[in-house]
């Protein structure tokens, strides 16, 4: 087998909540290269995990067999302008994609708020934007290319086979491993963003009207304050604006500062509420318009951890009053704020939003600061709401209570048998989250 690999080099991901040293790590920069590595593990009796850009907070990539980066399998396939389709390989980051389809003058629909992902990554682990009309990303394939776990390329679609398509779309990498992907694109939109302070009782008073009339809306809870950011983004047909000077104003200003705000929190913990009020009060109003792909996402530089969860749209207000109630209460040091966002519902099997419109809530704590009380009440605060983990988060639920939460969990793991009844491609996170049995042992 012929593909470029090293051996016992340690990975880490992005937030340092996870490293492994794997055997070997393989860097294919073409389809069969994959195939090859996947047949080379069956006959050698080796795991395999998958790492694009290492974004995830939980154990997903951790494996001490073989781990595969996706990197080299970059770029843009064909874009099919009859069908409003692009075909991608799988290790291509999101920001590269949406500079490479802005030049030919199209856009997702929509995007998170950080773009450094692989778009393989992203779909597999139920990532999404905001905006009540779009769904996660993985409701935009339309098609995907996967090896499965003898070697060969499968190819699924909602045509060939629903079940299996809808398994496949947030599958966490169980299935096998995804090396291409069609996505249904729309011509490049031109967008008007707004971001501005308001008062929490009128966010309140006005989050219906907000989440309706915008197409794009989320907002930042700040704890222990009075204020929170609004952020819009909709259609307008005003000329686009250069990047550059909001650009900086985000990295620049906004992360080297945060960074250092940070800093003082981590080492004065009490300062924490202080330094979240002053961050609330400095929210100063801006409006840009520019295209999408230019606007969807925010750079952040500074390291974190972070939990993330689904519940139902309906829920949102009052979560919210239990989130400000218990952290004014239990008085956690704690400044970097709550980010609330909505998602349409879908029908992928093991998508935080299935079968329901939802809210997400983010909670979000500076590297180094203690995390786990503020996240444990805030998960409680969650359950209580019907709360569905977002898959590349971290949380603490067992396989009983994710079976109660998705519908077809058991589903999902019934194809997961079939696909890969020798765990191929299950690591031990992966074994204990699904409590699965495989024919060998996972060395991790």
């Amino acid at each position: 087998m012929n593909v470029e690999s090293i051996e016992r080099k340690k990975w880490r991901n992005w937030a340092r909540t996870s490293e492994s040293q794997p055997v070997k790590t393989f860097f294919p920069s073409t389809i069969t290269e994959v195939c090859a590595i996947v047949k080379a593990a069956q006959e050698h009796q080796k795991t395999i995990r998958v790492v694009g850009a290492g974004h995830s907070f939980t154990k997903l990539v951790e494996t001490e067999d073989w781990l595969v980066s996706l990197d080299r399998l970059n770029g843009i396939d064909e874009i099919d302008e009859t069908a409003k389709t692009v075909t991608v390989y799988a290790g291509t980051r999101l920001f590269e994609l949406g500079k490479a389809l802005g030049e030919h003058g199209y856009s997702q629909e929509n995007l998170g708020d950080i773009n450094v992902q692989s778009i393989a990554g992203a779909l597999s682990t139920g990532t999404h934007g905001t905006g009540l009309a779009f769904g996660n990303l993985s409701t935009q394939v339309m098609k995907l290319e996967i090896v499965n776990a003898h070697g060969d390329v499968v190819t699924l679609s909602r045509e060939l086979d629903p079940n299996l398509f809808h398994a496949s779309l947030v599958s966490l990498g169980a299935l096998g491993i995804i090396v291409k992907v069609t996505l249904r694109i729309i011509e490049a939109p031109i967008y008007k963003f707004k971001s501005y302070k308001l008062p929490y009782s009128k966010l309140e008073a006005q989050l219906d009207e907000l989440i309706d009339s915008n197409r794009h809306f989320e907002f930042f809870l700040f704890p222990y304050s009075e204020l929170v950011q609004v952020k819009t983004m909709n259609l307008t047909n005003d000329a686009p604006q250069r990047i550059r000077f909001y650009y900086f104003k985000n990295v620049v200003l906004e992360n080297y500062l945060f960074f250092l705000v940070s800093e003082l929190c981590r080492l004065f913990p009490k300062t924490s509420k202080f330094f979240s009020r002053l961050s609330a009060k400095g929210v100063g109003s801006s409006t840009i318009s520019a295209y999408s792909h230019q606007l969807f996402a925010t750079p952040r530089l500074v390291r974190f951890r972070e939990m993330e969860y689904s519940i139902p749209l309906q829920h949102l207000r009052d979560a919210l009053r239990d989130v400000r109630k218990t952290i004014e209460t239990n008085n956690y040091a704690v400044h970097f704020p709550i980010e609330c966002r909505t998602v349409k519902a879908d029908d992928i099997w093991l998508s935080p939003s299935y079968k329901r419109d939802s809210a997400y809530l983010a909670f979000h704590m500076y590297k180094g600061m203690p995390y786990e009380n503020y996240f444990r009440d805030m998960e409680k605060i969650m359950r209580k709401y019907n709360g569905r983990p977002h898959w590349g988060k971290m949380h603490c639920l067992s396989k009983h209570e994710l079976q109660e939460l998705y519908p077809k969990f058991n589903h999902f793991l019934e194809i997961r048998d079939s696909f890969d009844p020798n765990g191929r491609f299950l690591n031990r996170y992966m074994q204990e989250l699904f409590e699965v049995k495989t024919k060998h042992t996972v060395s991790l």
